[in-house]
């Protein structure tokens, strides 16, 4: 018995309580980060559901009906121009340009100005809601904020440059990839024959044929091009999973 006793003591060495010390020390520490990345994991899924909440918030005030004013308006986003007077369009593609008389004008290519409705963000950015965009096959189902910030980005989809929503010209859109089922994580997955719907404030609804799908690097701006040819065409922009390049998926109206 004294032989197991004496054995016993002289194999629990100051080495070997050292290192049960710093094993002890390890783990706890372990546990600490691992509560740590949980709850950052639970916060970063709250805040995201916090934001889609806001993007329905901001849906449904784009739905809200209200009262339109009378005055008409050419509108493609660089020049407007009153009822009878006329504008040159100029493709880069030609050497001629083609006057174009207003009055002659389909009353799609016409924009009633609707009263703004506009909302502000915690930080007090303002802003309001000129379309929604559907995408039927991915579930999405947003309003579009009527200019692009790193704060509205996070509500919503937001205009990024050109035409406004159904007017003749390139009506670009970014939105987050949050590498789930929100907002324009799904985009990536659209391909060629895919709709999309926008809807815009006067109830206009036209569907998008998808056309293309490419990556471009982050600083590549040439998909925004408005030379459409006197179409209506849609450049839906996102990024990556790793967030490194863009994925850019363009649509041109249905029929066209």
């Amino acid at each position: 018995m004294n032989q197991i006793l004496i054995t016993e003591k002289l194999y629990i060495t100051p080495e070997l309580k050292r290192k049960k010390k710093l094993y002890k020390i390890d783990f706890i520490v372990s546990i600490f980060l691992l509560c740590l990345l949980f709850s950052y994991y639970i916060y970063a899924e709250y805040d995201k559901y916090s934001e889609e909440k806001k993007s329905q918030e901001i849906l449904a005030r784009m739905n809200t009906d209200q009262e339109f004013e009378s005055t008409y308006l050419y509108d493609d986003t660089t020049i407007k121009v009153e009822d009878n007077e006329k504008i040159v369009v100029i493709l880069a593609d030609e050497d001629s340009s083609t006057e174009v008389d207003t009055a002659n004008l389909s009353s799609s290519n016409r924009t009633k100005i609707k009263p703004k409705d506009v909302m502000r963000t915690e930080a007090g950015e303002e802003y309001y809601v000129i379309a929604q965009i559907t995408i039927p096959k991915i579930g999405v189902d947003y309003g579009i904020c009527d200019h692009w910030s790193y704060d509205l980005l996070k509500m919503s989809p937001c205009k990024f440059h050109g035409a406004d929503p159904n007017e003749v010209g390139n009506f670009c859109i970014v939105g987050h990839n949050y590498r789930n089922s929100k907002f324009f994580s799904k985009v990536p997955t659209l391909e060629n024959g895919d709709i999309i719907q926008i809807t815009d404030v006067y109830k206009r609804t036209i569907n998008y044929v998808v056309y293309d799908k490419h990556v471009v690097s982050d600083q590549d701006n040439s998909d925004t091009t408005q030379i459409t040819h006197g179409k209506r065409e849609i450049t839906v922009i996102t990024c990556t999973n790793d967030s490194k390049n863009r994925v850019i998926v363009k649509a041109r109206e249905q029929g066209t």
